[in-house]
Parts: C-alpha cells; sequence; structure tokens
C-alpha cells in the first residue's frame, strides 16, 4: 500500500472507531505527521481522559498506554505494538519499591512516570522530568526515595535540601551520550546552545547551557535567540523542533540518541491496530486505584 493510501486508510479507520491517534516526541517522524496529537506521556495521557473520543490509540511504549489507561479508564487505549517497552521502566519493580521503604522507612516514594502502573500503584507520588524538583520540594518529609531514573535523581538533590535515596535505574538511550560527544559538537559549531534532557548523567547536565524536559526544549528553542542547538536527547525530537522552528538549526551530537523500542511503531501497526482493535492495555482495578493517586497527587501541586 502506498504511503499516502495508508494515511488515508488510518485516518478513516480513526474516523470509524471514534479513535484519536497520539504520538510520543520520540516516535518515528511519520508517526508524528500522522497523528492528531504529539507530546510527551503525561500529557498526552491527560489528553486522553479530555477527549470525547472512544478510543486511544497510543503510539509509544507500554508504560504510556497505561497511564492513559488510568487517567481514562472509562476509554479502549490500545498500543499498536504490545512489544514496545521501556528498559528503565523495567528496572524498577513493587518489590523494588517495598524493599526501599524498608530502608528508609518514613521516606515518601517519589517516582518518575517513567514506570508501570504496578510501580505507580507502590509509591507516593509521581513527577515528569518537568516537575521533579517542584513534586520533591512539596513534600514535607526531611528524606525522600527516588525511582527509577537515578540521573534524574540525581539532578534532584542538586536542586533539593532533601535527603535524596536513590535506585539505580536509568534511560540506556540518554546514558549513551558522553561529555567527548558534546565537546566535539561544540568544537563543531561553537554558537550553538547545548539542550540537555535530565535523565542524561550528571556530568552531561554539568557542560549543559539548558536543562529540560522534552516539552520545556520545544519551548526553549521558539523562545531563544540562537539559531543553532545541540540537542541531548532522543533523536524523535527533532521533527518537530525543525518544524517549529524553520530558521533554525538542530545538531544530535550522536548517531546512538536513537531509544529502539520508540521506533517499534510503524504506520502498518497503527493501521492493524485499530483494525482488530487490539492489542487493548488496561490496568487492574486495584492497582489503578492506587496508581491513579500517586499520578493525582503530582497534579495537585501547586506550580511556581
Amino acid at each position: 500500500m502506498a504511503h499516502s493510501e495508508l494515511l488515508r486508510e488510518i485516518r478513516r479507520l480513526a474516523a470509524e472507531r471514534d479513535a484519536l491517534i497520539l504520538a510520543h516526541n520520540y516516535q518515528r517522524d511519520e508517526i508524528q505527521e500522522l497523528a492528531d496529537l504529539c507530546g510527551d506521556s503525561l500529557g498526552l495521557s491527560q489528553e486522553a481522559a479530555r477527549t470525547e473520543k472512544q478510543v486511544i490509540v497510543f503510539c509509544g511504549v507500554h508504560f504510556m498506554a497505561e497511564s492513559a489507561a488510568l487517567l481514562a479508564p472509562e476509554k479502549m487505549v490500545l498500543l499498536p505494538r504490545a512489544d514496545a517497552g521501556c528498559p528503565m521502566a523495567d528496572m524498577i519493580t513493587p518489590d523494588g519499591v517495598r524493599l526501599m521503604r524498608e530502608r528508609f522507612p518514613g521516606a515518601p516514594v517519589v517516582t518518575y512516570v517513567n514506570s508501570s502502573a504496578a510501580v505507580k500503584a507502590e509509591s507516593d507520588i509521581c513527577c515528569t522530568s518537568a516537575n521533579a524538583v517542584r513534586v520533591v520540594n512539596s513534600l514535607p518529609e526531611p528524606e525522600v526515595i527516588l525511582t527509577p531514573d537515578r540521573n534524574l535523581a540525581m539532578y534532584i538533590a542538586r536542586h533539593t535540601s532533601k535527603r535524596c535515596h536513590i535506585w539505580d535505574g536509568y534511560c540506556p538511550t540518554h546514558e549513551r551520550l558522553t561529555v567527548e560527544e558534546v565537546r566535539q559538537a561544540r568544537a563543531d559549531y561553537p554558537d550553538a546552545v547545548f539542550m540537555a534532557h535530565p535523565e542524561c548523567p550528571p556530568e552531561i547536565l554539568d557542560i549543559a547551557d539548558h536543562i529540560c524536559s522534552t516539552s520545556g526544549m520545544y519551548t526553549y528553542a521558539r523562545n531563544s535567540p540562537a539559531r543553532r542547538f545541540i540537542v541531548g536527547t532522543e533523536m524523535g525530537i527533532l521533527y518537530r523542533l525543525r518544524l517549529e522552528n524553520p530558521g533554525k538549526e538542530f545538531i544530535l551530537p550522536t548517531t546512538r540518541l536513537v531509544c529502539p523500542n520508540m521506533k517499534l511503531t510503524a504506520l502498518e501497526d497503527v493501521r492493524a491496530a485499530l483494525l482488530a482493535m487490539s492489542p487493548r492495555i488496561t490496568v487492574a482495578a486495584d492497582i489503578r486505584e492506587r496508581a491513579r493517586y500517586a499520578l493525582e497527587r503530582m497534579l495537585a501541586v501547586p506550580r511556581d
């Protein structure tokens, strides 16, 4: 099937099924082009809860579709590739959270949204890369447990007076970026501003001009007077950065900033999911209520 015909077929099926197609910022260019909405995992899950559409096609990875199912339990949530997982999310389990609670009694568990619903259910509150510091500083306790991303946790620890107990998980994609690669990119493009995601290792953040989430990168690139940017996150973000800033240049410091799980979903998979109305992602009721509480508690934290 030709590309244009495939797009028309998907849009026809989506209309018939009353479906909203969501795509994470790291998805393939053609998936972002197809989607009704693009964004970060939490923002898209909130859109899933707000829409009147009854079917959500989430082009992302498993924990993201779970979050949509948590916030919109009455909707049918489809994940076109059931094998699209997240290695970092897999690095923490409910048993791991309980172990940390035993080691550090009284310390609340703050869990990054890049985690399973079962892990969220064992947590006190969730956070995103954009609000992590604000969430931690909103808590009254002097100590916190941070899971699963050690790099985000170490970034938080720099911006709080609380004692941080850190789970040793990480994003393999952001972990690949090296200081040498950033320095080489800066040497090649001396006028470029280096934006880094807080999932990057501390030594990368140490040399960043600006540290922010994926959504923050879009805002920063739009508002900055700079004309060139070195981008320290997964390559999928380049699609929208270039679309929104046609007069600016965006450079990856390495070709290894690719998440293979985020690149699994193809247009054919979206079509197949809409035809079969499968694979469907659901969350058991007992887990759903506790996990949703952790998410809603995060959303209730006042903004600065």
